[in-house]
């Protein structure tokens, strides 16, 4: 592989024109498909299969008058204190809003509140069930406009309205705060290297390899039902990777340059050794991002391919586009334009300082690190997993102030009731049996109010709606769910019964999530252990790296529950509203976090492994490939870490727990595990590290991750271009 990549570099360098052409052609052409072919994302998170699902798809056979899974808006209207909407004014407002909503676009039904009892006691509240002849995904923003606008007479009389549902939800959007994190990388780059030429590469191969993704993505939403956190998860992972695959080539360039060979030399030569550790780097991510379509959940599997496509376009502009940058910049990308302050001459990196230092107190460390990774872990122990809904909707949102609303004049439950579909097709007396269905149900703990059945033409199914006491994310609608559907073989006379409905279909994804991810993280962890044990040839390595990125995960999760489920310090990082953890977020914390850890741990340790085949002590090889490494594996931290970080300040709290949690999981990996525990595990073991029975040594491929073939084979083909270079100089 190294002599392959070798060959690119050095192409791409002598035609770096047209790479450049290339590049610069496909951007445009998949620009232009963005603007012209792109569909519309979706809000929808639905799993084909399980019994919310199946319950739609059963009304849709039963009432095909009914717009089953069509998009759902509650309208609340409330009068100011005081006052009432059986006033003639409110009431006379609150009719033309309701009519309002009958005429928008693509409502099927709006259920009157004067007409079904959807009013507060007081009389002061209102509540109109809008439901769509489309899902809320296929909503476009002008429908979700003229929803809104639907409140203009009714805020003109004095009234509150508020929009609650599904259909009122818009698609996140990225705002501009979340540039932040690429300018604290861009002043990263600039201290790394001192140089603007060089810091500025790998920003610009960055933004060109997101603008090739979002273009792509952006584009085959025409095609495909793209969930709309796609394209989020995509930008975070193309910057973050973008930047530090290009950090690793270009400071591999530097070094060449800085010995003597000439740009050519050193451009290919980069490719050809950095490169293969990005090329490996790559893979993992994209393997373990690609590995989210076994887990059977169809928006996360499309969500994963999109983010690996992402990935693997960096990889590839790495490979490609950044040497012919090279060939573009010359000897001007290891001049020093900026004064960074460095070390005294003569002095001890402070990366071998702080390996000695570990060497030395190994045990110490190692306890130390293991110590916090277990505090911070422990909040993960009381997770809950959930979908968001209005609870979580900003404070200051019309779906907060919507629930708000409902929850104090009607109860919190009437934000998410239950649809029940009983099926008495096969029984004898069908009205006694959903008369008993729906009285079973009303006497089941945390029911608030049972509506009458309203049975198809046929009166062979029912449909009855089940308001609980709690909230639609509570763990008693949780129970309450389960005890319905229990009720199901309990009917008699061939008679069943199923659940259905927003808070229904949500509880059943977070169930279906959380039962793929210990199947999702044996895959991964599995993977890990093959993936290492190649490179590294080695037992040990492989079990070690996989269990500090197990330590990892957990304390990630803890600190997640802590800061997005139980409220601590989200004042500090702005985040607006508490609750369940996002269903998604655990699995793709693991699998993006998986190859983020692979990258650091092969950067790192491949420059130990090198040490000690040369014949290193054991020790030595830590300090001297630790040595090497750290301080490009750090400022690769950092940059990831700023880059996720800046999407902490987005308005979207599903999008902040991601950034939040792909920080806080990249720094702890780092900073914590492979730059502590790493080492100190290392230097303990010694020769032990290294060991690999000899039988499947010989059975095993030799990667050549760090390029040692490569360099030997080149030694002796180098001496003269070298020579000739510096005679022309």
């Amino acid at each position: 592989m190294a002599k392959l990549l070798y060959r690119l570099g050095r192409f791409s360098f002598r035609k770096r024109k047209l790479v450049a052409a290339a590049w610069a052609a496909i951007l445009v052409l998949l620009g232009i498909g963005a603007l012209t072919l792109s569909g519309q994302l979706t809000n929808s998170v639905t799993i084909p299969g399980t019994e919310s699902q199946r319950a739609i798809d059963q009304l849709e056979e039963r009432f095909p008058q009914l717009p089953a899974g069509g998009g759902t808006a509650r309208v609340v209207l409330a009068a100011p204190e005081g006052q009432t909407l059986a006033d003639p004014a409110g009431r006379a407002a609150a009719d033309q809003v309701v009519g309002a909503l009958r005429s928008a676009p693509k409502v099927a039904v709006v259920a009157d509140p004067f007409q079904t009892g959807a009013v507060s006691p007081d009389g002061r509240v209102a509540m109109a069930q809008v439901t769509y002849s489309v899902p809320g995904f296929e909503l476009l923003p002008e429908d979700r406009e003229a929803l809104l606008a639907t409140a203009e007479p009714g805020r003109a009389a004095g009234l509150q309205v508020e929009f609650g549902g599904d259909a009122a939800q818009g698609i996140p959007e990225v705002a501009a705060t979340e540039g932040l994190g690429v300018a604290i990388a861009a002043v990263v780059l600039v201290i790394t290297f001192g140089s603007l030429i060089a810091a500025g590469l790998p920003l610009l191969t960055a933004l060109i390899g997101i603008g090739v993704g979002m273009a792509g993505i952006t584009t085959a939403s025409g095609f495909l039902d793209l969930n709309s956190n796609t394209p989020v998860l995509a930008l975070m992972l193309g910057l973050a990777v973008g930047i530090d695959y290009a950090l690793f080539i270009v400071s591999r360039h530097r070094h060449e340059i800085g010995i003597g060979r000439s740009p050519e030399q050193a451009a290919a030569r980069a490719v050809g050794t950095a490169g293969s550790a990005v090329v490996f780097a790559g893979l993992t991510v994209i393997i373990a991002l690609a590995g989210l379509t076994v887990v059977g959940i169809p928006f996360l599997g499309e969500m994963g391919i999109a983010a690996a496509l992402t990935v693997a376009i960096a990889v590839l502009i790495a490979l490609t586009l950044l040497p012919a940058l090279l060939g573009f910049a010359g000897d001007r990308v290891n001049g020093s334009k900026i004064r960074v302050r460095r070390g005294k001459p003569g002095a001890v990196p402070f990366g071998e300082r702080w390996a000695r230092f570990v060497a030395r107190r190994r045990v110490p460390v190692l306890l130390a690190s293991i110590a916090g990774l277990a505090v911070l872990a422990i909040p993960a122990a009381s997770m809950q997993l959930g979908l968001p809904d209005d609870s979580t909707a900003a404070p200051d949102s019309t779906q907060s102030k919507a629930y708000g609303l409902v929850s104090g004049s009607f109860g919190e439950g009437a934000n998410g009731p239950l649809t029940v579909v009983v099926d008495a097709q096969g029984s004898g007396d069908r009205q006694a049996v959903i008369i008993g269905a729906a009285g079973r149900i009303s006497t089941l703990p945390d029911v608030l109010a049972v509506t009458p059945p309203q049975p198809n033409q046929q009166g062979d199914t029912a449909i009855l709606n089940v308001i609980p006491k709690s909230g639609p994310s509570s763990e008693q609608t949780e129970q309450l769910v389960a005890d319905i559907r229990e009720l199901s073989g309990q009917l008699g006379d061939g008679a069943s019964l199923a659940v259905t409905g927003q808070t229904a279909a949500n509880i059943d994804v977070s169930e279906k999530l959380a039962d793929a991810m210990l199947p999702y993280l044996a895959l991964i962890v599995g993977l890990a252990f093959i993936l290492l044990m190649l490179v590294f040839r080695s037992l040990v390595v492989p079990i070690k790296a996989t269990v500090g990125f197990l330590g990892s995960v957990a304390a990630t999760f803890g600190a997640v529950v802590a800061v997005f489920q139980w409220g601590w310090l989200k004042d500090v990082l702005g985040v607006e509203s508490t609750g369940p953890i996002m269903s998604m977020l655990p699995i793709l914390l693991i699998g993006v976090l998986f190859g983020l850890a692979m990258d650091y741990q092969v950067f790192l340790v491949t420059r130990m492994r090198e040490e000690h085949v040369h014949g290193a002590a054991p020790v030595d090889a830590m300090i001297t490939g630790f040595r090497h490494g750290a301080r490009v594996v750090v400022a690769a931290a950092l940059i990831m870490v700023s880059v996720f970080a800046g999407f902490v300040l987005a308005a979207d709290t599903l999008i902040q727990s991601i950034g939040f949690a792909l920080a806080f999981g990249v720094a702890i990996d780092a900073f914590v595990v492979r730059m502590a525990l790493v080492p100190a595990v290392m230097a303990l073991l010694g020769k032990a590290a290294w060991w690999l029975p000899r039988g499947l040594d010989r059975v095993m491929p030799d990667v050549d991750v760090e390029g040692e073939k490569l360099t030997a084979i080149l030694e002796e083909s180098d001496v003269d271009a070298d020579r000739k270079h510096a005679h022309a100089r």
